[in-house]
């Protein structure tokens, strides 16, 4: 009987162990979840996507006389490109918004209108 009470004892601890490890929510800014805004830059700019509201800004960080290229680009789609935004030439950055999906998935193109190699995010979606 002793043995079988402490087998319950144990069995009832560890559920209550396992609910207790699960019974809070992860809220957003705590530590190990991820945030979905994502960024990419090189040396002249960057593009963010910002999921809340599904908006993507271009910033040029470099007075060099010449702008940068922000593009949102789903294989899906004819033209690939579905958003093109440019900054360069004015003070701030310059934005724009397309409805991200989960039916597809898309990436961010970075280029400095000077010249060189594109940059690419991952692909990604809703």
């Amino acid at each position: 009987m002793r043995i079988a009470l402490a087998r319950l004892a144990v069995a009832g601890s560890a559920v209550a162990a396992v609910f207790a490890g699960t019974a809070v929510p992860a809220m957003a800014g705590e530590a190990g979840v991820m945030d979905t805004n994502k960024t990419i830059s090189n040396d002249h700019g960057y593009m963010t996507y910002i999921d809340d509201g599904d908006m993507f800004v271009v910033c040029d960080t470099k007075a060099d006389g010449h702008g940068m290229t922000g593009i949102v680009q789903n294989p899906k789609a004819i033209p690939l490109d579905k958003l093109v935004i440019t900054d360069g030439g004015d003070a701030g950055c310059d934005k724009g918004g397309i409805d991200i999906t989960n039916s597809s998935d898309y990436r961010m193109k970075l280029t400095w209108d000077g010249g060189g190699l594109s940059v690419y995010s991952e692909w990604f979606n809703e």
